[in-house]
């Protein structure tokens, strides 16, 4: 019974958002036009080549569609969810995630930002909510984030860098 009404008061709270919550937040300056840094985000399948993290992310990027996401944490556990796609705008932003408002929710957040012509801001961040957020272990989140966003990194620069020298070349023997 006890259960019960914590849930229906878990539920009754979300309209007046004050549901335990806790935001992870991440950011990177990465040196390389938006649209590489897309381009790879959006590449899913190419994800176990490159990302520590979330090592595999089966499923289409379009908004309503559902994933399998296999995630390594740095404390060395897998974990496996099975988020829906929620927000796509190409070049600016992806997201994904679910779970049980009021439970157990969370939305994961992919957001570029051109700091200027060659050079993009990624702030990867995610907001969980819910009466179970002081119990889930959360802890190991931000540094897994951390290696991602320096592994994109590293291949986003690299892929750019590639394809300036082929132009470059390109150029130089006409």
């Amino acid at each position: 019974m006890k259960f019960i009404l914590a849930i229906l008061g878990g539920v009754a709270l979300t309209g007046c958002g004050i549901l335990p919550q806790k935001n992870i937040y991440t950011e990177i300056d990465i040196h390389t036009p938006r649209q590489v840094v897309w381009e790879i985000l959006m590449n899913n399948k190419s994800y176990p080549t490159w990302n520590p993290y979330h090592v595999v992310v089966e499923g289409q990027l379009k908004v309503g569609e559902q994933l399998s996401l296999v995630i390594h944490k740095p404390n060395n556990s897998e974990i496996h969810i099975k988020p829906w796609v929620m927000d796509v705008i190409e070049f600016e932003l992806l997201s994904w995630g679910g779970g049980v408002t009021g439970i157990f929710h969370g939305k994961h957040v992919f957001e570029l930002q051109s700091i200027n012509e060659f050079t993009t801001r990624l702030i990867h961040r995610e907001t969980f909510s819910g009466i179970a957020i002081p119990f889930a272990e959360l802890d190991t989140i931000e540094e897994g984030y951390n290696l991602m966003n320096e592994a994109l990194k590293r291949r986003a620069e690299a892929n750019f860098n590639m394809q300036k020298r082929t132009i470059d070349t390109i150029h130089s023997s006409k």
